[in-house]
């Protein structure tokens, strides 16, 4: 999975020709409300060599014909769609695959990004060498309103993310160059940690950021079912990823102390 030589990371000025240097991979599921912001928070951006690649996934709330609408107002926009909803993972990796940039980048259609995001992170990936990046964020409310920052470690292994998933998908970046157009496992939940844990497993150590780089808004519901659920998804995931059912069960335990702290 890891290539034997690594091209130097591309800095501002250096894509040839139009390519873009960042794919930004945006999911969009019934978000009409919030999408505008989360394209604009993109197109915020102080670097400027990316494009952003929205799949509509069989959207029923005019979400398609508003992503068309960003598209058409700026050529980095793209947009992908179809008529029936088939899940994050399928979404995100359909962009992937469609993707021009060197580095994937994720934000989902109701989070937003801070401006100097993508120059921040391309630094870090120069500086440290690393192959994924991610960062601090911000959780907010529907309305935007900030609830708490989510700090993250300096560095992450495989062994260390196991026990609990520090990388927020919409801080994550990831160079393709070191691993190739991975794709996010067939989950319907977690499948961004899925993918982190691919593609730590050779080894690699992703870097983290203490600055905050983004939001991310905190969906309403019913607490106790998400965290059932959230439970149920990572075990889900654990197996997936080969380990058995004493390691799942001690990970998990893990990562519920985390994701309680990561709340308070």
């Amino acid at each position: 999975m890891v290539a034997p030589v690594i091209a130097p990371v591309i800095a501002p000025g250096d894509a040839p020709g139009d390519a873009p240097v960042v794919t930004v991979v945006t999911p969009v599921w019934n978000a009409a409300a919030t999408l505008a912001e989360a394209v604009a928070s993109v197109r915020a951006q102080t670097f400027g060599g990316w494009e952003q690649i929205l799949v509509d996934d069989g959207s029923t709330d005019g979400s398609r014909a508003l992503a068309a609408a960003l598209a058409a107002a700026d050529p980095r926009v793209r947009l992908l769609a179809w008529d029936r909803n088939r899940g994050a993972a399928e979404a995100r990796n359909a962009a992937i695959r469609a993707a021009r940039g060197r580095f994937i980048a994720f934000l989902d259609a109701d989070d937003r990004w801070h401006p100097e995001k993508l120059a921040r992170q391309l630094a870090q990936l120069r500086a440290t060498g690393a192959g994924l990046v991610f960062s601090a964020y911000r959780r907010v409310d529907p309305a935007g309103r900030p609830l708490g920052v989510v700090a993250v470690p300096a560095a992450v292994t495989r062994a260390g993310l196991l026990r609990g998933n520090v990388i927020g998908c919409l801080t994550a970046v990831y160079d393709t160059a070191r691993f190739g157009r991975a794709e996010m496992p067939p989950l319907r939940r977690r499948q961004d940690y899925g993918l982190w844990l691919e593609l730590l497993a050779g080894g690699e150590v992703a870097r983290g950021l203490p600055d905050v780089l983004a939001d991310y808004r905190v969906r309403p519901g019913s607490l106790s079912s998400r965290r059932l659920g959230a439970a149920a998804a990572t075990w889900t995931l654990y197996r997936h990823a080969g380990l058995t059912r004493a390691s799942a069960g001690w990970c998990l335990a893990h990562n519920l102390v985390r994701a309680a702290a990561k709340r308070f």
